[in-house]
C-alpha cells in the first residue's frame, strides 16, 4: 500500500487545483482561501554536509532540480516540505518508507531502482567519468592497473568498476569506497591534494564546479544515462502532475523574449509577439490547426513585414496591457474597445478595423428590452471590460441593478453558458460573439442593444513606426477582398461557424485532442514523451487517419517505412497500436543521436527535424549555423536557419549530406510546436506562446 500521507496529497493537491480556477468577487471567501494551508510535498534530499553555512551555487544539477521543483510547487499551489537523508544510498529506501512523496536528488534511472519506484519524465541525461590530475588519467579502462579509484557505493558507475575490476585486470585496480555523505566537489579535492589516484563523478556535477578546470577527464564509466525524479509506484496522480508540468518545461522553454522595442528593433529579433485571448472570435485551435479572426489578420500583417507570429495568450483579460507594457508582447489584437480608462495606461488604440454593438444578453424565456428593465437584475461582466463601464453608465442615469465582476479568466462566450444554465443573471456580449452562439444554440437571446463600439489593435505610446504600420495596414485592408473573406468565414457562415464551434479542442465538453488519446498515452509514458507533442506530430503525419500512405511508402499514424519499423519488430503500421509504438520507437531512436548535453527540449525539437528530414541535414545545419555564428545547439531562429540555407546551391554543394528541401523540416518542426503549445493551454497549461 502507499503510505498514506501520500493519498492525502493527491487528495488535497487536487482540492488546491481546483480552487486555483474559481473565480470568487467575495472578499471574505476571498480572504479565508488565502488563509487555508496549501498541501505539503515532502521532498527527500541528502543534507549538505558544509551545513547551514553552504551556499547553493547556480547550475549544480541538485540546486537546479530543487529550482525546477519550486517552480512545480508555485504552479500546482503546494507547499515544499524538505526531508534530508544523511546517505544518498536511503533516499529510495526512505521514500518507500512512507517519509516523503518524491526523490529529488541528481537521481540515475537504473534498471533496478525502476523495479523499486516510477520515475518521472528525464530532467538530464550524464554520463559518469573517470577524472584525475592533469597527465596522470587514463584514457581508457586498460590503463587502470594498480591505481586507486574513489567511488560511492550508491554510485552507478561502481558496479561498472566491479564488473571491470573482475573480468579485465591483473594485477587490478584497487576501488576504494568513500563515505556516502561526501559530496562530488570534496571527491574532486580528494583527487587534487593526492588522497585518491582517480574518481568517478558524473558530467552535471562536474561541469558546475570550480574545481572541474584543475582536473583532467579520462573516459566514460558506463553508458548514457538519465537523471529524474522519484515517486511511490502506487502515486500515480503525483508522477501525472509532474510529468505534465516538465513535459510544458522542457519544450516551451524557460523564459520568453522581453522586449519594448518599435517596429525597427522587431525585425531585428524577427518575431511579431502579438497578445490575444483564446476564444472562438479571436484566436482557437480546430481539428489540429489554428484559426480565429483575429489571428489570420495578424498573420497577414507578420508575412508583409517578413516576421514570424507568436501569439501570446495571457492567463486572464486583464493581463492582456500589463503583459504589453512589460514587454511580453508587441501588439494586443484581442477585440478590444478604446475606453478613457485604457488610454490612460500608456498605451495608444490603432485606427479601428471593426464595428460592433455591446448587447445586453438574457435567457430566451426572460423577455427584457430595455434599459429600464434592468432594475433589480444582476448583470455579470468582467472589470477590465468595455461593458463594465458601459453597464456603470447605465447606473449613473438612475438605473438601479446590480453590477457583478465576473472572474477575469473566463471569456465571454463562458458567460454566455453559464447564463443558459442560470448560474447568472444577464451579461453584456459584443454582437459579432452573440452571433456565433446564436448558430448553434437557442437558450439565450439579444435583449437591447447598449450602443455601438469600434475594436483596435494596441501598442505601447513609444512605438509610433510600430503604429504607422498598423495603421497603414488596417487602411489597406478594411473592407478588402481578403478581410471580407476572412471576416465571413468567422462571423457570416453559420454552417463553417458551427464546424469550427464543433472541432474546437477547447470547448466545453471536448475532452479529448485525437481519436487516439488513451494509446498516445500509454506508449508515449513507456518512451518518455510528453503525449500532447506526439498527438501534435500524429496529426501532422496522418491527419490522425492510421490508412494514410504517403508517396515514399511511409504508412500509419505516426507515417513510419515499413522496413524502418521491421528493424524495431514492429509490422502492419495501419494497426493504430503498431502504429504509434513505431513512431514512437523511432523518435526515441532520433533523440539519441543527438549529445545527452544539449537541453531536453532542443534534443525533441532536432529529433524532430531528423524525423522528417535525416540526422544527417540536422547535423549539416547544425555545422552551417556554427559558420553563421548561429547557436548550434538551438533548434528555433538558429539552427533551423541553417537547414533553410541548404536548400540554396552554394551551401549544399558543400554538405556532407547535399542538398535539403530545408522549408520542409522548418515548417514541420514549427507546426508541430505551435500546435504542442495550443494543445498545453487548451488542456490546462499556464499562458503560453504560440510561434507561427
Amino acid at each position: 500500500m502507499a503510505p498514506t500521507a501520500i493519498k492525502t496529497l493527491v487528495l488535497l493537491g487536487t482540492f488546491a487545483l481546483l480552487l486555483a480556477g474559481c473565480g470568487n468577487d467575495d472578499p471574505a471567501t476571498e480572504a479565508t482561501i488565502t488563509q487555508t494551508p496549501r498541501p505539503a510535498l515532502r521532498v527527500i534530499l541528502t543534507s549538505h554536509p558544509q551545513g547551514l553555512d553552504y551556499l547553493p551555487r547556480s547550475g549544480l544539477p541538485d540546486n537546479d532540480e530543487y529550482t525546477l521543483l519550486k517552480l512545480y510547487a508555485e504552479t500546482s499551489g503546494v507547499e515544499l516540505k524538505n526531508i534530508y537523508i544523511a546517505q544518498h544510498d536511503q533516499l529510495i529506501p526512505a521514500l518507500l518508507a512512507g517519509e516523503g512523496d518524491i526523490v529529488v536528488n541528481n537521481l540515475v534511472v537504473t534498471g533496478r531502482r525502476k523495479q523499486q519506484v516510477n520515475f518521472t519524465s528525464p530532467i538530464a541525461y550524464v554520463h559518469e567519468q573517470l577524472i584525475g590530475r592533469p597527465g596522470e588519467t587514463p584514457k581508457s579502462a586498460h590503463e587502470l592497473q594498480g591505481r586507486r579509484v574513489a567511488v560511492r557505493r550508491s554510485d552507478t558507475s561502481y558496479n561498472t568498476l566491479v564488473t571491470i575490476h573482475q573480468q579485465r585486470f591483473q594485477p587490478p585496480f584497487e576501488i576504494i569506497e568513500v563515505d556516502e555523505e561526501l559530496a562530488t566537489e570534496q571527491l574532486l579535492l580528494g583527487v587534487l591534494d593526492g588522497r585518491y589516484d582517480l574518481a568517478v563523478t558524473d558530467s552535471s556535477q562536474l561541469k558546475a564546479l570550480p574545481q572541474s578546470s584543475r582536473v583532467e577527464i579520462g573516459f566514460d564509466i558506463g553508458p548514457v544515462r538519465p537523471i529524474a525524479w522519484a515517486v511511490h509506484k502506487e502515486n500515480n496522480a503525483l508522477l501525472a502532475s509532474i510529468n505534465d508540468f516538465l513535459g510544458r518545461h522542457h519544450l516551451v522553454g524557460k523564459g520568453d523574449l522581453i522586449s519594448r522595442g518599435d517596429l525597427a528593433t522587431i525585425k531585428e529579433h524577427q518575431v511579431l509577439r502579438v497578445l490575444t485571448r483564446n476564444n472562438a472570435s479571436t484566436y482557437f485551435l480546430w481539428r489540429g490547426e489554428l484559426h480565429g479572426f483575429e489571428y489570420e489578420l495578424a498573420k497577414e500583417f507578420a508575412q508583409r513585414h517578413k516576421l514570424r507570429l507568436e501569439m501570446v495568450v495571457p492567463p486572464s483579460r486583464d493581463l492582456l496591457i500589463p503583459w504589453l507594457r512589460e514587454g511580453k508582447g508587441d501588439i494586443i489584437a484581442a477585440a478590444m474597445t478604446p475606453t478613457d480608462e485604457r488610454q490612460q495606461e500608456g498605451i495608444t488604440f490603432s485606427r479601428p478595423y471593426n464595428t460592433v454593438s455591446e448587447i445586453v444578453v438574457s435567457r430566451s424565456d426572460d423577455p427584457i428590452d430595455s434599459a429600464e428593465q434592468l432594475a433589480g437584475r444582476r448583470v455579470v461582466v468582467r472589470r477590465s471590460s468595455s461593458y463594465w463601464q458601459s453597464m456603470e453608465a447605465l447606473q449613473q442615469q438612475g438605473i438601479a441593478f446590480e453590477l457583478i465582476a465576473a472572474a477575469e479568466e473566463l471569456e465571454t462566450e463562458e458567460l454566455l453558458a453559464q447564463l443558459a444554465r442560470g448560474e447568472i443573471d444577464l451579461t453584456v456580449a459584443d454582437s459579432h460573439i452573440l452571433d456565433i452562439e446564436l448558430t448553434w444554440r437557442d437558450d439565450i437571446r439579444a435583449a437591447f442593444a447598449l450602443g455601438e463600439r469600434h475594436h483596435g489593435w494596441i501598442v505601447r505610446q513609444e512605438n509610433p513606426t510600430l503604429l504607422r504600420a498598423v495603421n497603414a495596414f488596417h487602411k489597406s485592408e478594411y473592407r478588402g477582398l481578403f478581410y471580407n473573406v476572412t471576416y465571413d468565414k468567422y462571423f457570416r457562415n453559420p454552417k463553417q461557424i458551427r464546424r469550427h464551434l464543433e472541432g474546437r479542442a477547447d470547448t466545453a465538453g471536448n475532452n479529448t485532442l485525437s481519436p487516439y488519446d488513451e494509446l498516445v498515452r500509454k506508449h508515449a509514458d513507456h518512451y518518455g514523451f510528453d503525449w500532447r507533442l506526439i498527438v501534435s506530430q500524429m496529426y501532422q503525419e496522418s491527419r490522425f487517419n492510421p490508412r494514410a500512405k504517403s508517396w515514399a511508402g511511409a504508412q500509419g499514424l505516426l507515417q513510419v517505412l515499413p522496413r524502418t519499423a521491421r528493424e524495431f519488430g514492429i509490422t502492419d503500421l495501419h494497426d493504430p497500436d503498431n502504429g504509434l509504438r513505431a513512431g514512437m520507437h523511432y523518435l526515441s531512436w532520433l533523440l539519441k543521436r543527438f549529445e545527452p548535453e544539449l537541453e531536453m527540449g532542443e534534443r525533441t525539437w532536432f529529433a524532430l527535424a531528423a524525423y522528417n528530414a535525416g540526422v544527417g541535414h540536422v547535423r549539416d545545419a547544425r555545422r552551417l549555423a556554427v559558420e553563421k555564428g548561429w547557436n548550434p545547439n538551438k533548434w528555433f531562429n538558429h539552427v533551423e536557419r541553417g537547414m533553410l540555407l541548404l536548400a540554396k546551391r552554394e551551401y549544399a554543394k558543400s554538405a556532407k549530406h547535399g542538398y535539403v528541401r530545408g522549408h520542409e523540416p522548418v515548417n514541420y518542426v514549427r507546426q508541430i510546436h505551435d500546435r504542442y503549445r495550443a494543445y498545453l493551454k487548451l488542456k490546462g497549461g499556464n499562458a503560453l506562446a504560440f510561434v507561427e
